[in-house]
C-alpha cells in the first residue's frame, strides 16, 4: 500500500516556475526507488494525460510538450517524488496528478492511467498568459 500527497500547486504567470512534491507512504522497508512513478496531468475539459515518468533505476520519459522544460526526479531518502516546471505556459494548465505502481511493463503501458496502482489527490496548477 502508498499513500501518496502532492504539494507545491499554485497559480504563475507564463515563463514562470514552479516546483510540485508528492510524498510517498510506502509500506516496510519499501521506497520510491522501488516503484515507478510518475506525474500526469488533467487540463480541463480533458483526459488526464502521462506527463513524466520515471523508472526504478531512474530511466525518465516525458511527453514531446514539455521535453526540455520538466524535470522529474526522486529522492529516496526523503522518499520523494518531484517535477521541476520551468517556462511553464498557459497550455500546462491543469490538475497534476502523482502516481505510482510496484510493476508495469513497458513504457508504452506507463502511458495509461489504469496501468497505475496508487493515486494522489491531486494539486492544481494554473499557468496565466
Amino acid at each position: 500500500q502508498v499513500q501518496l500527497v502532492e504539494s507545491g500547486g499554485g497559480s504563475v504567470q507564463a515563463g514562470g516556475s514552479l516546483r510540485l512534491s508528492c510524498a510517498a507512504s510506502t509500506i516496510s522497508q519499501y521506497t520510491v526507488d522501488d516503484y515507478y512513478m510518475a506525474w500526469f496531468r488533467q487540463p480541463p475539459g480533458r483526459e488526464r494525460e502521462a506527463v513524466a515518468i520515471i523508472d526504478k533505476i531512474g530511466n525518465t520519459r516525458y511527453t514531446d510538450s514539455v521535453k526540455g522544460r520538466f524535470t522529474i526526479s526522486k529522492d529516496n531518502a526523503q522518499n520523494t517524488l518531484s517535477l521541476q516546471m520551468d517556462s511553464l505556459k498557459p497550455e500546462d494548465t491543469g490538475v497534476y496528478y502523482c502516481a505510482a505502481a510496484f510493476w508495469i511493463a513497458g513504457w508504452q503501458n506507463r502511458l495509461h492511467t489504469e496501468a497505475w496502482e496508487y493515486w494522489g489527490q491531486g494539486t492544481q496548477v494554473t499557468v496565466s498568459s
